[in-house]
């Protein structure tokens, strides 16, 4: 008996397709288009998958398809949240809401502006930035500022150049962070959004690509973590200190405590006179020139 499940999916891969006009992707309109909206063989090609396997896929066939080609295929035919996850339902893949989208309490905002001018923020297990406070947002206004896609710690580390890093000890942080990613990812093992998420970051970085093959661990642990040493300020030196937040799975909150009376200072005059520029001096004349 067919698998009712796959002429739904066929359906609504043919409808999410027809309301797509080849314009909006950048495509001639042409003369002969006999169709409402993208051609299969437009989306194969912008999906980077093969047109035979997607004609496949519109006709119900019984083919398996991987989490990375839905996850192309859905970025294609522009699919908000919830037809991305009746996608992955239909075509007999776990669904689960990515991450960077969680909702938390909003007595977790208070805590974290009731912290300032000490740094904080709540991370998802997978490092997205979900809430945090005026003084987090002063040392990175780019994750904080950026779309909900990006604002991942991990994903602004690896695509931001060295020498532009608000980190003081990148090469040490960064190892920690990947290895205590690869814990979490382990609990998360096959679910759409994670999958993904490794191989976008895996495809840009080849730094992360290698440290994601090396297969280390690590569980969260109290570490000392500097700012802004590329900022043309003294180097401030915290300890991180994370705790559970309740009702929010893998969400932890994460608090950066000055380790001297110095460092105190130095973070209070920061936030006083935050920076004008968020690049290293290089990198921030290159922008001016081609803005």
């Amino acid at each position: 008996m067919a698998d009712p499940r796959r002429e739904d999916l066929a359906q609504f891969l043919r409808s999410r397709r027809a309301r797509i006009a080849p314009a909006d992707v950048g495509l001639p309109e042409g003369r002969r288009r006999r169709t409402p909206g993208l051609r299969r063989e437009e989306v194969a090609q912008l999906a980077g998958v093969g047109v035979t396997w997607y004609t496949w896929l519109e006709q119900g066939r019984a083919i398996n398809a991987s989490v990375q080609v839905l996850d192309a295929i859905a970025r294609t035919l522009r699919l908000d949240r919830a037809e991305r996850e009746h996608l992955y339902l239909l075509a007999g893949l776990p669904s689960v809401p990515d991450p960077a989208e969680t909702c938390l309490p909003a007595e977790v905002q208070s805590v974290l502006d009731a912290l300032s001018p000490v740094p904080a923020v709540v991370y998802s297990g997978r490092y997205d930035a979900l809430a945090w406070n005026g003084s987090y947002a002063t040392i990175f206004p780019r994750l904080t500022g950026a779309p909900v896609a990006e604002r991942n710690v991990l994903w602004q580390m690896f695509t931001t150049p060295a020498c532009c890093s608000a980190i003081g000890n990148r090469a040490v942080e960064v190892a920690t962070m990947v290895a205590t990613f690869r814990a979490a990812y382990a609990r998360r093992m096959g679910e759409p959004t994670w999958v993904s998420f490794v191989d976008r970051l895996s495809a840009v970085s080849e730094e992360f690509a290698a440290m994601w093959a090396r297969h280390d661990v690590a569980s969260p642990a109290l570490r000392v973590k500097i700012f802004v040493q590329n900022l043309g300020r003294p180097d401030i030196r915290t300890t991180t200190t994370s705790f559970a937040v309740a009702g929010t799975p893998d969400a932890r909150m994460v608090v950066y405590l000055p380790v001297s009376e110095a460092d105190r200072v130095s973070l209070e005059q920061l936030l006083l006179e935050p920076p004008t520029i968020t690049r290293c001096t290089f990198h921030q004349h290159e922008l001016a020139a081609t803005a």
